[in-house]
């Protein structure tokens, strides 16, 4: 199973070159993400717990950084 395999990546003799865009094989996840304007809804201090509201980018048990703007 070849999920990212490109294929043919271009012309023969003209253009003789790969045109901007093409799709290729490459990294995709492995970035940061900002999110803005979430809630914050409530604080348990005694868990150290925040109940935010809205979508948290990540995997599941991800670590998410919390800045106030």
């Amino acid at each position: 199973m070849n999920h990212r395999a490109p294929g043919s990546a271009g012309s023969h003799t003209y253009p003789a070159r790969t045109f901007p865009g093409k799709k290729f094989p490459g990294q995709y996840g492995n970035k940061n993400c900002t999110v803005s304007n979430l809630s914050l809804v409530k604080v348990d201090a005694e868990r150290n717990l925040l109940f935010i509201k809205g979508a948290i980018p990540g995997p599941i048990n991800g670590t998410v950084f919390v800045e106030k703007n």
